[in-house]
């Protein structure tokens, strides 16, 4: 098989080929961090793009390449003058070929020379000998085109970023116009032409042909926490995890599916990208859960490989000792190319699934929004849809542009836009004020990123089977050590995105392609979990209102139904910004503590369905779950869980409940407590709950008293 990702190399220190890159896509991202065009400042990083011409694993080589057999290859007269015969022989077949490869590649340049020269004697390190060269055909092979493609494009990309070039000189950013839903608006929107729930229904609708794709590459290092992100408690009343929770989502919009069509063998695929570094713990944690109860085999795991770090601008390979090369992680863009290589296109086609939905790891709001935001891709026939919400000006988030080319408009298209290159870029344009607020709506005019995308499957699969082959545009982001700008501070590698997929689209399907988003209230979709709480508390106190800690993550969650449960005609007080109290450092609500489990309800129709009247005291704590639950005139001040399993029909009634709940207790200070506690803050103490657990079928009603009552 060739695979070419040929798309246009740029022609180095030229700002026209530069200005291409949206069209071809290679570019230079290289002044982003810096806050202005062409500045080049010691110890600042510098960013640039390219996507070059390669040749996929089993497919030709360039000139020098050598082809192994299954007893090792013939030594030849380049080789021959840094490795002895002996050494050579202790290499593995597809060991030789690499090393061959990477010498004869390296013969001009000589930036990997201390990779390969200087061997001791056999004898000496002859272990080491071999992992190295076993190390560069593992890299060689898990890397579209090999280890020199990689380090060919390396080179491009490092030397734009040395330049500093300004990669939109050809392009002028627009805000685009695209799709709103406000949750709570009955009327429908001018542009989407539905309301929040006409648009979930028509989501419904399609829910059965999606297949799910988690991105989850992640450690939870930045957050403080040493596990997987997936792992992490999204709450404390219920202490479910990430994973379990976007499973327990995908499950209820199964059985929602079940019941609209009468068929009880739909079944929504879930793959799950890990890395090396994530793979063996979140296979783990899915052992240890049963799945969290989905089928055998449809949750599907593709890992994503590591890729060579650089340690100049020369593209030199990065060494931890003489015999082993340092890797990093390559980025989220991967995802493309490897639903692609394991076969998962192939197969979602031939079950005859319709749209992929790609969801990030720690952001428990957003998966509220797929139901809608699939009704809208049905509806607009969008080849793919991000979801959005509204960006507060300068904030650490990308941004959905209209890049306008100057003088072709068939190289315009709507592309995220990451947060420091938004700025720059609208500062060489316009009124020169850069990423500003708007005056009449306090915010960013551009929608924010949430990075959770609906792809219609067709125009994927047409797009991934192109010259590319699902590999993205790739950039890099070195850290200078000095004003030479040649050596780095620590290592690079080149990385990717999954967002830079329209680049892709834009090239396989042209002018053809329909991209979209679509806006929802940022309290309903965005607050993922991303910072520390060290970090979460000094953005705080820089004035920033969306720290990205877990607990105001947690705190996002409890406001968000809150919301649900007002909209539904419950009486209970709505946290605003004015209400939140500083536990552990972090603004966090009141109360009330509110979690819908997905098997309650999913959709706003179902919330309104099964919640009549009622009220909850700021102080109070609620847990609900059970599809056949129904709660009317609930009289809250306190702590309560109910939870009915499947085939329990269960009727709750002015049910009356008054204790002392929970409460929320900072850590004190130098006191030991687990990490998952740590990276909060505060712990929480229930101290007195109501629990209704209803485990056995049939049909129950629950009246004042709480007394469970089953009905003949």
């Amino acid at each position: 098989m060739r695979l070419s990702s040929a798309l246009a190399l740029l022609t180095l220190g030229t700002t026209s080929s530069l200005g291409n890159a949206f069209a071809n896509p290679n570019a230079s991202k290289s002044f982003f961090n810096n806050n202005k065009l062409n500045t080049a400042q010691q110890g600042k990083s510098s960013i640039a793009f390219l996507s070059a011409s390669v040749t996929a694993r089993g497919g030709d080589r360039d000139s020098t390449s050598l082809t192994a057999t299954a007893e090792g290859m013939t030594m030849d007269e380049k080789v021959a003058e840094y490795i002895s015969q002996d050494n050579w022989d202790l290499l593995s077949g597809r060991g030789q070929t690499s090393l061959a490869n990477l010498i004869n590649s390296d013969a001009v340049i000589g930036a990997q020379t201390h990779v390969y020269e200087n061997w001791p004697e056999i004898g000496t390190d002859d272990e080491g000998k071999k992992q190295l060269a076993d190390q560069l055909a593992d890299l060689d092979a898990s890397y579209p085109g090999g280890i020199q493609t990689y380090l060919s494009k390396a080179r491009v990309l490092l030397k734009e970023a040395a330049e500093a070039s300004n990669p939109f000189a050809d392009f002028e950013a627009s805000v685009p116009s695209g799709e709103s839903l406000s949750y709570d608006s009955p009327v429908p929107d001018d542009h989407t032409g539905m309301t929040f729930s006409q648009a979930e229904q028509k989501g419904l609708s399609g829910i059965k042909d999606v297949a799910f794709v988690l991105v989850a590459g992640g450690l939870g290092e930045r957050l403080g926490y040493s596990g997987i992100k997936l792992s992490l408690e999204t709450n404390l009343q219920t202490n479910k995890c990430y994973l379990e929770i976007y499973v327990k989502y995908i499950q209820a919009m199964q059985h929602m599916a079940e019941s609209k069509t009468k068929d009880t063998n739909i079944r929504i695929p879930l793959v799950i990208m890990t890395s090396g570094d994530t793979d063996p713990m979140t296979k783990k944690l899915l052992k240890d859960n049963n799945n969290f109860g989905m089928d055998e085999g449809q949750i599907q795991i593709v890992c994503q490989d590591k890729v060579a770090a650089l340690k100049d601008s020369n593209a030199g390979l990065s060494m931890k000792d003489k015999w082993n090369i340092e890797t990093k992680p390559h980025g989220h863009g991967d995802v493309h190319h490897l639903l692609l290589r394991e076969g998962h296109i192939d197969k979602w086609e031939e079950e005859g699934r319709k749209h992929v939905i790609f969801l990030q790891d720690t952001n428990a709001l957003v998966i509220n929004s797929i139901l809608p935001t699939l009704g809208v891709s049905i509806e607009k026939k969008f080849d793919m849809n991000s979801i959005c919400i509204p960006r507060l000006a300068g904030e650490a988030a990308g941004a959905i542009a209209r890049l306008e080319h100057k003088t072709d408009p068939e190289k315009s298209l709507v592309i995220n836009v990451e947060y420091n290159q938004l700025d720059p870029l609208l500062k060489t344009q316009g009124d020169c004020k850069g990423d500003v607020p708007d005056p009449a709506t306090g915010l960013s005019p551009y929608p924010g990123n949430a990075n959770n995308i609906v792809i219609r499957l067709d125009a994927y699969a047409k797009t991934l089977r192109g010259e590319d082959q699902g590999v993205v545009v790739e950039f890099v982001n070195p850290k200078y050590k000095d004003e030479t700008r040649t050596e780095f501070k620590k290592a690079t590698r080149l990385e990717c995105m999954m967002q830079d997929i329209p680049k892709l689209f834009q090239k396989e399907l042209g002018s053809e392609v329909n991209i979209g988003f679509t806006m929802f209230d940022r309290w309903f979709t965005f607050s993922p979990a991303k910072n520390s709480l060290e970090s979460g508390i000094e953005a705080v106190e820089s004035g920033s209102i969306a720290p990205g800690t877990i607990s105001s993550a947690e705190s996002d969650k409890y406001i968000q139904n809150q919301r649900k449960l007002k909209h539904a005609g419950m009486d209970i007080d709505l946290t605003e910004e004015k209400d939140l109290v500083k536990i552990g450092g972090i603004p966090v609500t009141p109360g009330p503590r509110i979690i819908i489990c997905p098997g309650f309800a999913i959709t706003q129709e179902e919330v309104v369905k099964k919640i009549k009247g009622g009220s909850i005291s700021r102080r109070s704590s609620l847990v609900i779950e059970g599809q056949g639950l129904t709660i009317k005139n609930l009289q809250l001040d306190g702590g309560l869980v109910i939870r009915a399993a499947p085939h329990c029909e269960v009727e709750v009634d002015g049910l009356i409940v008054k204790n002392e709940g929970c409460v929320l207790e900072e850590i004190p200070e130098g006191a030991e407590v687990d990490e998952t506690v740590s990276i909060r803050g505060y712990t929480m103490v229930k101290k007195e709950v109501k629990e209704i657990i209803i485990t056995e079928p049939g049909k129950y009603f629950i009246g004042e008293d709480g007394e469970v009552k089953k009905v003949d």
